[in-house]
């Protein structure tokens, strides 16, 4: 094995150690890890980080899910046109985008540019996320009835599908506060029903769409999810050790950083 892909497999036990200790977030590294330690093309780096996160958020989704802490109502509103806007993009958009775009004075503006410039931008509300406070608990939000807006829920379920679909990323950043702010459901709550639609919408996305248009390396791509997965059962073990909140703003500081050397090494470097 040579240090580069060993390297690599410390990135992906990263993963799923940040997965453990705070809970979320660590897929994200999964598209740089896959791009630039595995050196895989933004079609396929973006595809196997749809896997690897589905797997990762499954395995949270289960301990969620023997918590109660997932509102299949929600989860199925929500996920569905997720689920749909995914499948779609990666099944049709993603293999028609050809490798040149358009020139822009003197640049090329290339597919990889597209879809990793808008994966680094996408990293940063995730850091930002990161670096805030989580939102506390409700205490009375079983007593409090709400109306859903289940025409919203469902656009908001589409459009993060696209952007799911495109980066490769989960969207449980942006899920978490959707679901908190439109049907004012507790943040324990949000998290697990988050988790249960990112595992659908990544894992079903990634079936229908790059497993049927891409010839996967499956003894590579299992093998990077195994160490994930790994990493959040460590994770899980020893988050009790370290404060969660300290690693939480380190981590989101951390994702800004690997932002500043996407855009650098995709639109600077070259």
């Amino acid at each position: 094995m040579e240090s580069i892909d060993l390297l690599g497999y410390c990135a992906a036990l990263l993963i799923g150690l940040t997965l453990g200790l705070i809970g979320g977030g660590g897929s994200i590294l999964a598209v740089p890890a896959l791009a630039y330690l595995f050196l895989l093309d933004e079609k396929l780096a973006t595809g196997y980080s749809l896997f690897v996160v589905g797997c990762s958020a499954l395995v949270g989704g289960l301990k969620q899910a023997q918590k109660g802490n997932i509102d299949l109502r929600i989860a199925v509103v929500f996920g569905i046109p997720a689920i749909f806007s995914v499948s779609l993009i990666r099944s049709f958009l993603i293999p028609i985008i050809p490798d040149e775009l358009f020139n822009l004075y003197d640049i090329v503006v290339t597919r990889r540019m597209l879809m990793f410039g808008l994966f680094g931008f996408v990293m940063i509300p995730a850091a930002i996320a990161m670096l805030k406070s989580p939102t506390p608990v409700l205490e009375n939000s079983k007593s409090i009835e709400t109306k859903y807006n289940y025409p919203l829920m469902m656009l908001l379920g589409t459009v993060i599908g696209i952007l799911t679909g495109i980066v490769g990323a989960g969207g449980g950043f942006l899920i978490i506060p959707s679901l908190v702010i439109l049907t004012k459901i507790d943040i324990k709550k949000a998290i697990g029903t988050s988790l249960a639609i990112v595992t659908l919408q990544s894992l079903i996305g990634f079936f229908l769409g790059d497993a049927l248009t891409m010839t996967i390396d499956w003894a590579f791509l299992l093998t990077f999810t195994a160490v994930a997965i790994i990493g959040i059962f460590i994770g899980t073990f020893m988050n009790h050790l370290f404060d969660g909140q300290k690693i939480r703003k380190g981590f989101g500081y951390f994702i800004l950083l690997m932002a500043v050397f996407i855009f650098y090494m995709e639109f600077f470097a070259k």
